[in-house]
């Protein structure tokens, strides 16, 4: 069901790759609620051709960024700027790697090189994007930012990795921006802390299958899926939250704050 929550809102979505992507599932509720929308990947997520489809299905232009590049990032909001014929109501930061995760590398063994690459693609990116965007003004006044995180950056999961070291610095850079944002224009930005969703990523964490069954019966009222997560970010690029800002915000069915439930502790005494 429709609200029109986003009716005349413009936005920007970084990161679907296909349709298991949250991002994936943000562009087209984002869409359904009336939105304009822009996708952004990196060039070689566009290679792979299942963006197209997307960009289709919601009307939306592709603009390739590497948001590793400034130049990239300036060509991305100047773009979007000409295409919407002005600035953006909203921006989706739905962008993470390791290299180390991908490789199987122990994080008491990890490759420095891969680590930095990890740390800037899937946290220093954040900072690149909104640098870019308040430098271009790109973002309206009471826009909003909503950047995906995950607990592993409170709490250890041993296989996370360095994951967790860089969604630790992704929540930060939001606290941080979202404090010189909304004071130069009322943008508002925060974190959203998902439960583990059976996404590209995700996915590609060791033990994922074992541990994604764990969170469900830790969480009282189950693991959030990718869509129920779009339909959050959607509340959160609407006007009903417009003084939500600097908040790392857990969408994770409880889990969060449950120290153990019923069917763990049955599981455990089997």
């Amino acid at each position: 069901m429709a609200y029109n929550l986003l009716e005349g809102k413009k936005g920007i979505i970084f990161g679907a790759l296909n349709e298991q992507s949250i991002a994936w599932k943000v562009a087209q509720r984002a869409v359904q609620e009336g939105a304009q929308i822009v996708l952004s990947n990196a060039p070689i997520a566009l290679r792979m051709g299942e963006l197209n489809k997307l960009a289709e299905e919601c009307n939306a232009p592709i603009i390739g960024a590497d948001v590793t590049n400034n130049d990239d990032l300036v060509n991305l909001f100047t773009k979007t700027q000409e295409h919407f014929n002005g600035g953006v109501d909203f921006v989706l930061h739905s962008i993470g790697m390791s290299v180390n995760v991908r490789k199987g590398i122990h994080y008491t063994e990890n490759n420095y090189d891969f680590t930095h690459k990890g740390f800037d693609i899937s946290a220093l990116s954040l900072h690149r994007v909104l640098a870019t965007a308040m430098k271009l003004d790109a973002i309206n006044e009471w826009g909003s930012v909503v950047a995906l995180s995950y607990i592993a950056a409170q709490r250890v999961f041993p296989d996370y990795n360095d994951m967790a070291d860089n969604k630790a610095y992704l929540e930060s850079i939001a606290r941080n921006f979202g404090y010189q944002y909304g004071v130069k224009k009322n943008v508002r930005i925060n974190t959203v802390s998902q439960s583990p969703t059976r996404t590209t990523a995700g996915s590609g964490v060791k033990g994922f299958d074992g541990f994604i069954n764990y969170a469900e019966k830790m969480s009282p009222l189950g693991n959030a899926s990718a869509d129920q997560c779009a339909d959050y970010c959607v509340s959160l690029f609407s006007d009903l939250t417009k003084m939500v800002t600097m908040q790392n915000l857990f969408h994770d069915g409880g889990f969060s704050h449950t120290g153990v439930t019923a069917d763990v502790i049955a599981q455990m005494e089997k």
